[in-house]
């Protein structure tokens, strides 16, 4: 079914394979899988961890930071010795020490509306664990344009959301929130502050979503609003529906290229503001 399915690879993945919803064969479909993870931070890194753990064959990881110590305490892909080395190089390093049966791939560049499409080529599915909104807008553009299903998360405080995209069959981004916050409105976690482990619930959820699209399998969060509060221990969902006027997904959509997205989203330029 597999080359890679030998003694060691089936005791590798034993626990999953005995699982009536994977079994040999959902596991040579998760080893055949190829997976854009954007952002090797706070929903990036558990994330990718528990992909490279399930055996997804490919990861590519986007990131264009290096590592600082105020990342360690939620973004488990890297340690104090990597501060100062690049994330993509230190989550490398990491995910195939866990699993050095699967590829990782580095993209150690700042996304743009020049640069994602040939990025996205190489990958079946795409995860969103970025903390702009640019990049949000810019990833989920793509995402629909190239027909590429998305998963997206965000996290604030000790709250986080997320969602499933399946380009012009559910609600994409742009029709949970047609139009960006005003510069301000929304805190970053920089300014705002996050627990570590809220990262961790959003990111085994947005691997789950990933694990279960390859399969073909279980219910996804697709024109849902996944939504939890740690603080509270509140978890829901809120149903979500694609907007048929949305300018990218809708009907007759007037977007069908990408665009200037830090204007879209009025972020100021070097030496403005």
């Amino acid at each position: 079914m597999t080359k890679l399915m030998t003694n060691e690879w089936i005791e590798r993945y034993s626990r999953q394979i005995i699982l009536p919803e994977i079994g040999a064969r959902g596991q040579s479909k998760l080893a055949e899988g190829k997976v854009l993870v954007i952002g090797a931070g706070g929903i990036g890194s558990p994330t990718a961890f528990y992909l490279a753990a399930a055996g997804i064959g490919k990861i590519g990881i986007v990131d264009s930071d290096d590592v600082e110590l105020s990342n360690l305490q939620r973004q488990i892909l890297h340690s104090t010795n990597d501060i100062g080395r690049p994330k993509v190089n230190s989550a490398k390093e990491r995910l195939e020490a866990l699993n050095p049966d699967i590829e990782v791939v580095p993209h150690s560049v700042r996304l743009t509306s020049e640069n994602i499409m040939d990025i996205l080529v190489d990958y079946d599915i795409v995860v969103d664990g970025s903390d702009n909104f640019a990049t949000r807008y810019l990833v989920n553009d793509a995402c629909v344009l190239s027909g590429k299903p998305l998963v997206t998360g965000a996290v604030i405080g000790f709250e986080a959301q997320g969602t499933t995209i399946i380009p012009k069959e559910s609600a994409c981004y742009r029709c949970i929130f047609p139009t960006p916050p005003p510069p301000g409105f929304a805190p970053s976690c920089r300014e705002a502050g996050v627990i570590g482990t809220i990262c961790g619930v959003i990111g085994s959820v947005l691997a789950t979503e990933v694990i279960k699209l390859i399969l073909g399998k279980g219910d996804l969060l697709t024109n849902q609003l996944f939504l939890c509060n740690l603080f509270t221990m509140e978890f829901r969902k809120i149903n979500l529906r694609r907007n048929p006027k949305c300018p990218l997904c809708g009907d007759s959509p007037t977007i069908t290229q990408l665009i200037d997205y830090e204007e879209f989203c009025q972020v100021p330029r070097d030496g403005e503001g």
